[in-house]
This record gives C-alpha cells, sequence and structure tokens, in this order.
C-alpha cells in the first residue's frame, strides 16, 4: 500500500525466528497451533531422542547442540500430545518457509533454518536419517533444504488480490532472523563478526566452513548454514534485552524508560558490588543448561533501583563478553577492537557503553531499523536476479553508523569483577539452581 508502483516489486522472502514451525495436513492446514522457540515444555521428548546418543557424535552431524527448544522435540512432541492431530499432518514447514509457502504455494525448508531444527546434516546440507531415526520422524514430513536466495515461485493470484503484488513479484526461500541480519550487515565472510541485540541476543562469527573441534559442541556453541554457500558459529544470550524489560516491569514500570536508564547512567561502573547474571529461561554460552535460573549477589540494605538497573545491564554485558571471547578462539582468530551491532535492543545507549567498556570494543551501531528484514530482501533480490551473487548483493547496501566508544576508565573495574566474580557465578551457583529446579519446575518458569 506504500508503493506507487506495486510492479517493481520483483522479489519476495520471509524471515523468521529459529526452531518453531507448523505442522500441516492433507488440505495444508495447520492441525496445532505453534510452539513458541523459547518454549521449554519438549525437555521429555529432548531426553528421549539424545537418550545414548554421544553428544560430540550429535555435534558433528547437526553443527549444534540438540537442544529441547529445538524443532525436532517439537514435532515429538505434537505426536507425543495429539496423536490424532499427528496421525493427519503431512508436512512440517518452519515459520518462515510456512509463510513463504502462503506466498506462493510451494513448500521448502531455509537451509539456515534448517540448522535450527536439531535434524540436519550441516556439512550434506539436507535431513539427517540419522537424527530422523532418534527422533522417529519420518523423512516425508520434511519439505527439500534449499539455500537462502533460491527462487520457489510466483505470488499465486489469491494472494496478489490481498496484498497488491503483481506477477512480477518471485518467492524466495528467506531463512533465520539472526543470519539473515547479518548478511544485511555485511557480515558474510571468514572473520566477520557481528552482535545481533534484541529480546534475545547473538554473538556471530562469519566461518568458511563448519568446524570440527568438539569443544564447540560441548560449550554450547552452534554452528550454520549462513549466505549461499558459507557458514556462521554463534553463541547466544537467551535473555539479553529481555532481562532490562523484566526487571523494568518489576521494579519500574510507571518510569520512562529515559529517565530509568538516565538514572542508571549516574551509577558508577560496577553498581557498588551488585553483580547480576541474567539466565532468566536458560544459561548460554559456554555453559549450556536449562537448568539454572538467574541471580543477584552482592545487595546490601543501601542497594537501589538505579543500582539494580545498571548491574542488569552490566550482567548482560558480562555475559556476551563471556559468550563471544572463545568465538574467536575456536576460530583462531583475535578478539577484535570493534564490533558492528544491530537490533531493537541497540537503541539502549547505556547498554552499548557498557557493553563497549566490559568488551574493550568501539561498538558500530548500524542505523538499520530491521536488520532482518533487509537481509531476506537482499535474498529475494538474489532470487530476482537484481544481484548475481552474494557478494554484490553485500556491497550494494548502504550502512550508515554511529560508533560507541568505550570508557577506558572503566576497564580495571569491569576486568576485575568479570575475572574474579562473574566468571565464577555459573559454576558455583549451578548446583543450587538444579536443586531449585528439580524441585520447583513449572511453577515460575
Amino acid at each position: 500500500s506504500q508503493v506507487e508502483q506495486p510492479e517493481r516489486i520483483v522479489g519476495v522472502a520471509v524471515g523468521s525466528f529459529g526452531e518453531a514451525g507448523a505442522l500441516l495436513d492433507a488440505n495444508d492446514e495447520p492441525v496445532a497451533e505453534m510452539i513458541a522457540w523459547f518454549d521449554q515444555r519438549c525437555r521429555v521428548q529432548y531426553e528421549r531422542m539424545v537418550d545414548g546418543a554421544d553428544p560430540d557424535r550429535l555435534f558433528a552431524v547437526t553443527g549444534t547442540t540438540v537442544q529441547q527448544i529445538m524443532t525436532g522435540p517439537k514435532i515429538m512432541w505434537h505426536r507425543d500430545q495429539d496423536p490424532e492431530a499427528y496421525a493427519r499432518a503431512t508436512s512440517w514447514l518452519n515459520a518462515a518457509d510456512y509463510i513463504a509457502f502462503r506466498l506462493c504455494g510451494v513448500k521448502a525448508q531455509s537451509k539456515s533454518l534448517a540448522s535450527r531444527t536439531g535434524l540436519i546434516d550441516l556439512r550434506a546440507g539436507d535431513w539427517s536419517d540419522e537424527l530422523l531415526g532418534l527422533a522417529d520422524i519420518d523423512r516425508a514430513l520434511l519439505p527439500p533444504v534449499l539455500d537462502g536466495g533460491e527462487p520457489l515461485g510466483p505470488v499465486l493470484p489469491d494472494v496478489q488480490r490481498q496484498t497488491g503484488l503483481t506477477d512480477n513479484a518471485l518467492v524466495a526461500v528467506g531463512g533465520h532472523d539472526h543470519p539473515c541480519g547479518a548478511f544485511a550487515a555485511g557480515a558474510i565472510r571468514h572473520g566477520d563478526f557481528l552482535d545481533s541485540m534484541g529480546t534475545t541476543e547473538c554473538t556471530f562469527l562469519a566461518i568458511d566452513r563448519p568446524l570440527d573441534d568438539q569443544t564447540i559442541g560441548r560449550q554450547g556453541y552452534s554452528l550454520g548454514a549462513h549466505a549461499r554457500g558459507s557458514f556462521y558459529m554463534y553463541g547466544g544470550l537467551y535473555t539479553a534485552g529481555i532481562a532490562y524489560d523484566w526487571f523494568k516491569h518489576l521494579a519500574a514500570d510507571e518510569v520512562s524508560h529515559d529517565a530509568v536508564l538516565a538514572s542508571a547512567g549516574s551509577v558508577a561502573a560496577g553498581s557498588g558490588g551488585v553483580v547480576f547474571i541474567p539466565h532468566l529461561r536458560l544459561s548460554n554460552t559456554p555453559y549450556p543448561d536449562s537448568r539454572v535460573r538467574a541471580a543477584f549477589v552482592g545487595l546490601t540494605a543501601g542497594t537501589d533501583t538505579p543500582t539494580l538497573v545498571r548491574s542488569v545491564l552490566e550482567g548482560v554485558a558480562f555475559e556476551a563478553r563471556a559468550a563471544s571471547e572463545p568465538l574467536f578462539t575456536h576460530a583462531g582468530l583475535p578478539v577484535p577492537d570493534d564490533c558492528v551491532v544491530v537490533g531493537g535492543t541497540a537503541r539502549n545507549n547505556l547498554l552499548l557503553r557498557i557493553k563497549a567498556s566490559v568488551q574493550h570494543q568501539r561498538m558500530h551501531v548500524l542505523d538499520i531499523d530491521e536488520a532482518g528484514a533487509l537481509g531476506v530482501a537482499m535474498l529475494a533480490g538474489i532470487a530476482a536476479g537484481v544481484y548475481e551473487t552474494v557478494d554484490e548483493a553485500a556491497a550494494a547496501i548502504k550502512r550508515p553508523e554511529h560508533i560507541i566508544e568505550p570508557v577506558t576508565a572503566d576497564y580495571p573495574v569491569y576486568d576485575a569483577l568479570f575475572a574474579e566474580v562473574y566468571q565464577h557465578m555459573y559454576p558455583t551457583l549451578a548446583p543450587f539452581n538444579h536443586f531449585l529446579f528439580d524441585h520447583f519446575t513449572g511453577q515460575q518458569l
């Protein structure tokens, strides 16, 4: 509706979160509601899938540690919970691929989204019979795996009527939001690094081939398919932006964001010795653990709300440093002095200044509102012939940015807290968290 000449739109592609999808019947109607990507209800199915399997072997095939949030356990959960509906199911499509199918009538699985299913052979670029056997999922349920930017077909006539698109619009395979955002940011070649900051956070390193070091999988890092034949390695923060949102809702719901951040910004680096570990959903790389919880340490009777807000932001920054540094070690690369940043949480300048200081990096914040959407638009352009290659598409994009400099005077405080406190918090708290999880599962998750 905002395009004066709709016929100028020559390509359409879709990006989405990774693990969620739709189970469809023979009439291509959903037989169940989608399970949110972060939903932990599939723990029993996950445990059954990996029971007796060698985690190193699973990583060697998939490039990931199979997790309970992945697609495989989600499909198993549907089968266990509603066998009648599952018996009517004839196909599964991850969220973006489902929307692309509704646009053009062609079923395909994006390779980057397939990387988050726990069911793909990453090196072969196709479904793994070995992993499908562990999950007892029929290969016929899953569509062909294709690279992002592969053409699928024209927009269907009824969709044209609903959207205003024309016969000129070709639907293409899209992908997972984080790799698509990295493509938009230009992080496509070996060693390119991106911090994608949103409700969750992805520390993303482009690599030219899947790595074989089993330590990568043991620490919870994931490998996956990137833009048209390249790969990536990343660590994830399951509660990044949401950590701030969670605490503000609890303690300062009636106060504006600007006021909350201004008061937190007046607190000295280190938050008076209050340190927060942001494991509100799951723990993150390099300590993958689904039985953890968040915690503050160092609280006193004098601790006030601005101090706690700053501590939450510092905890997210510490966690990002802990997650990102091993990426470069595994890839044999030095930690860079600069970090490219995208995502909605990148609008939080106080968090960015803290992260810059904690990580000793300049933050190059790209002024792109929706990097994931731009990335899939670029894939659509490749499919439509606007660009011939990934490199050509990446070179054609203008990336305005602003830079957040670190506060070098804060380095000693943050380095000391990170080395002497933060890096010890997960292993110290893990036994207590496991007890709490085992005795209170489901009551506060």
